[in-house]
């Protein structure tokens, strides 16, 4: 079993995780890297899309939705994202302006819902945690956006600093306590030797995975909690990549480590 992927930075498309070769079942991922003046369609029958600009800029064109020249961060260091939801059975066109990087994000879809771009000024920022466990979360495609499935964001933790923290799962429907939702992270460091460490695990120990995570990597979670670091002296991105019924944080913490919410 191993959960961990890696993004080698190429330019095209690049299938990261899909449904036939995953143990999750409700999120696809792929990287498109695109050179200026470079482009790529999709037209991908009963998904939806979160079009996560992780650097650079681009375009985005198709059945009813036009948006020129979007993106304002250089790197994921750089602020705020940009996204674009886009709707199940919508053909459309990725156009880079200037070289970009973008998380395409997809979840099955069953219902129709309207496009949406989602500017750096649209997304919600929280500081969460406690000393040791101090991180900050951006809420991009989250509740205030109609979707079937799928809930996006993106969490920046300074080195030394624990994430996912103290360990929380969310394979269960318990509302309103906790609600299924499968999760992708793909991590990036603000120097090219930063690295983590990434567990997920299981209560009764059918899952126990610890994986050493650097730039361009992935961890799925199927199930169970999943807690990760950052190396001290380094800064940590990751983006979070969640899709169920239930669209946003139910989850339950590890009853053995529940004490530190208090």
């Amino acid at each position: 079993m191993n959960f961990k992927r890696h993004w080698d930075g190429r330019f095209g498309c690049q299938s990261i995780y899909k449904k036939e070769n995953t143990a999750c079942q409700l999120i696809e991922v792929d990287m498109l890297k695109l050179a200026a003046g470079q482009s790529f369609t999709y037209e991908e029958k009963d998904k939806e899309y979160a079009l996560i600009l992780l650097g650079g800029t681009c375009s985005v064109s198709g059945e009813g939705l036009d948006y020129q020249q979007i993106g304002k961060r250089a790197t994921v260091f750089d602020g705020p994202a940009t996204a674009v939801y886009i709707p199940r059975n919508r053909k459309f066109t990725v156009t880079a302006d200037a070289e970009v990087t973008i998380a395409v994000c997809k979840s099955p879809a069953a219902k129709d819902f309207e496009p949406v771009l989602v500017e750096p000024a649209d997304v919600i920022i929280k500081d969460l945690g406690k000393p040791g466990w101090q991180r900050q979360a951006h809420f991009i495609v989250d509740e205030r956006l109609k979707a079937n499935l799928i809930y996006v964001g993106e969490a920046f933790v300074e080195g030394g600093q624990w994430a996912s923290y103290p360990p929380h799962k969310h394979d269960e429907d318990k509302m309103p306590t906790e609600g299924f939702l499968e999760e992708i992270y793909y991590f990036e460091y603000d120097r090219p030797t930063g690295f983590g460490i990434q567990k997920v695990y299981t209560a009764d120990g059918s899952v126990d995975e610890t994986y050493t995570v650097k730039n361009g990597d992935f961890v799925e979670i199927p199930k169970g909690y999943h807690p990760c670091c950052c190396a001290p002296g380094y800064k940590n991105y990751y983006l979070w990549i969640m899709a169920g019924e239930n669209r946003g944080f139910f989850m339950t913490s590890d009853p053995d480590h529940a004490w530190l919410n208090k």
